[in-house]
């Protein structure tokens, strides 16, 4: 680009009239009607342009803002005078600046100097120069009717009012002549560029959500869960997650996915316990048209949809050994037939399975293909259950207070000594799923700041958990809220007794008498 900035004071003789400055722009103008007469191309125009204002109107900066209406925000479509990270900076709001508040009142805007208008932001950062400051800045709508598209703004080296007007007037008819073209432009790509940025919104929060590191559990055994997660997700391995149900292995599968390099790719889930021997090759494998009955159309089937990402199979233990027979070819060449067609089909993915069953168990007893289950079984992830995992069960049911307090609108603060001591006591056969349940429910049943043991539901109300002997009546009721009430002002003040009778509004005496009467020891409260 010429080097055409003009000194203080000094003016550009050229374009004082205007008229050459007219004269110049009519054949380039031509030109650009043709552009867009022949396709409409936005991109193309604005390049016509933009290369008329350098070359024939002293201008030394321009560009072409679009308005995405989904986002709100105004990006550089083109530009002259720009690098490309120069137009990346260029993102401007509804109202923002001069190119902000020009999209928002549908006006032209002349700024003399544009170095000393306030509203000046050079989000652009392309001008750095202190003799540059005071050239004229000029912005003027792309808009349909009161449907403001965008912007097209110079800055021009020449300070004369009647050039700048002739530049105004230029600009003025590019921007109606391409209006169409940006809205047609505007059309095909917002919806595009606004389902990209939300997929990568979506897969981003996949990512945070489903990190290794949010699988709750600091125990022994779950220490070493995220460690082997962490070492095998970065492979195409199979992986086998073991363990009873309720315990998280769909968890496990998503951590595996989402750390691995195929994050961005589809992960497919598929439980083969939850549709019939008849249906599942069709949802595995798809299906031709005509291939059985009330098959219409052609069908994609799950492994086909997973192609470059994940597929898990939840419930693997379920398939028959029909079914067993075709994933084994599945798992030996990644190839397959749809049902009913003889094309192989061949996909890169990576297999996740799970089961609560014990797989070995059944290949013994000829319920499961051996040489399925060593296909499988080539890196087992075993998920220990909730009653091996000790107090990951407190962490457990802290982050559920938390979530379903939120959820419920209430404010919960903490869970009763007597309530965590039954929540402990617990043999937990439905796992993390039932516990989840459990509070939940008491969550829902708590009127005040915490959960108490009687908020817990029945089938955790032993004798040996709530302090009482197995009785029933008002007497042992009100040994059971007595109890709870005296755990809990005994946790509060470390086991001292002084302060607990104070708290219960009692004498240390009477005090002592229902602890004896409870079998309440005040040492283990003490820190």
């Amino acid at each position: 680009m010429r080097n055409t900035t003009l000194k203080s004071g000094e003016r550009n003789s050229s374009c004082i009239t205007g008229e050459v400055c007219r004269v110049k722009a009519l054949p380039s103008l031509f030109q650009l009607s043709k552009v867009l007469d022949k396709s409409e191309n936005l991109s193309q125009a604005m390049d016509v342009f933009l290369d008329i204002m350098e070359r024939n109107l002293d201008v030394v900066r321009g560009m072409v803002t679009l308005y995405n209406r989904k986002t709100g925000k105004i990006f550089i479509h083109k530009s002259i005078g720009l690098t490309l990270e120069e137009e990346r900076r260029g993102i401007y709001c509804l109202g923002e600046g001069i190119t902000g508040q020009v999209v928002e009142t549908n006006r032209a805007v002349i700024i003399p100097e544009i170095g000393s208008e306030p509203k000046f932001l050079n989000r652009t950062q392309s001008m750095p120069a202190k003799e540059n400051r005071h050239l004229p800045f000029i912005c003027v709508p792309i808009a349909r009717g009161k449907k403001v598209l965008g912007t097209i703004s110079v800055e021009v080296n020449c300070a004369s009012q009647v050039f700048i007007n002739r530049v105004l007037e230029i600009l003025t008819i590019v921007a109606t002549m391409t209006a169409h073209a940006a809205e047609l432009y505007l059309l095909e790509n917002e919806e595009r560029t606004y389902w990209l940025s939300e997929n990568r919104r979506l897969q981003d929060a996949l990512k945070k959500k489903y990190r290794a590191d949010n699988i709750i559990g600091d125990s022994k055994p779950m220490r070493e869960i995220h460690a082997m997660i962490k070492r095998i997700a970065r492979t195409k391995t199979t992986v086998l997650i073991l363990g009873e149900s309720g315990v998280g292995k769909e968890l496990v599968a998503n951590a595996i996915h989402y750390a691995s390099p195929r994050a961005s790719s589809p992960f497919i889930k598929f439980n083969c316990a939850a549709l019939p021997e008849t249906l599942i090759e069709s949802e595995l494998f798809g299906h031709e048209k005509g291939a059985f009955t009330g098959a219409s159309a052609q069908r994609t089937g799950r492994f086909e949809e997973a192609d470059g990402g994940t597929i898990f199979l939840d419930e693997i233990g379920e398939l028959s050994l029909a079914m067993q027979t075709k994933l084994l070819r599945v798992l030996q060449e990644r190839t397959f037939e749809r049902v009913g067609g003889n094309r192989a089909i061949k996909v890169d993915i990576r297999i996740i399975t799970a089961t609560n069953k014990n797989l070995a168990a059944m290949s013994d007893d000829g319920r499961f293909r051996e040489d399925l289950f060593y296909r499988l079984n080539v890196f087992p992830i075993m998920i220990p259950p909730l009653r091996e995992r000790g107090s990951d069960v407190i962490t457990l049911a802290d982050h559920f207070v938390s979530r379903f307090a939120k959820e419920n609108g209430k404010e919960i603060k903490r869970i009763t000594t007597p309530a965590l001591d039954m929540l402990m006591s617990y043999h937990w056969p439905g796992n993390v799923r039932e516990l989840e349940n459990v509070i939940e429910r008491a969550a829902i049943l708590t009127d005040d700041h915490v959960i108490q043991a009687f908020n817990l539901p029945p089938s955790l109300q032993t004798a040996k958990a709530s302090g009482t002997t197995i009785k029933s009546g008002l007497p042992a009721k009100l040994d059971a809220v007595a109890y709870e009430m005296i755990a809990d002002a005994l946790k509060t003040n470390q086991g001292n007794m002084t302060h607990t009778a104070r708290e219960l509004g009692i004498t240390r005496h009477a005090l002592r008498l229902r602890m004896d009467k409870l079998d309440i020891d005040y040492r283990k409260f003490r820190r």
